[in-house]
């Protein structure tokens, strides 16, 4: 190092020698409210988690259903026709997945709880 820039660390040196950056750090965290921005963040990393596991578990995943055109709609069907199997229409394929998880959890018409539901 030359003699100038020498002179310039030891000052720069003596002036931040008896600094405890530890403390720094922490002061600056807490001014910035850091905690605060972290919890967030964390907020937003579980509500994105549980999506997603919602997302993944739907009967939609899960049983995957056969997509297809019936007349101007979309159909998403699980079985092999409509009668003895589970079908969810709609204008687009998200549509008829989202009546297909609807009506995958709706019972039977004439099941004594469908029955119960219908009165």
């Amino acid at each position: 190092m030359s003699d100038s820039y020498q002179a310039i660390f030891d000052a720069v040196r003596s002036k931040i020698g008896n600094v405890d950056a530890g403390e720094a750090i922490e002061r600056s965290f807490r001014d910035m409210n850091i905690a605060h921005y972290f919890e967030m963040a964390s907020a937003e990393a579980r509500m994105a988690i549980c999506s997603i596991q919602e997302e993944m578990t739907a009967p939609s995943a899960v049983y995957r259903p056969s997509i297809s055109v019936d007349g101007n709609q979309w159909c998403a069907l699980y079985g092999d026709d409509l009668q003895s199997g589970v079908a969810g229409f709609g204008d687009t394929p998200e549509q008829a997945m989202a009546d297909f998880n609807k009506n995958w959890r709706e019972p039977l018409r004439n099941s004594p709880s469908g029955l119960a539901k219908s009165v």
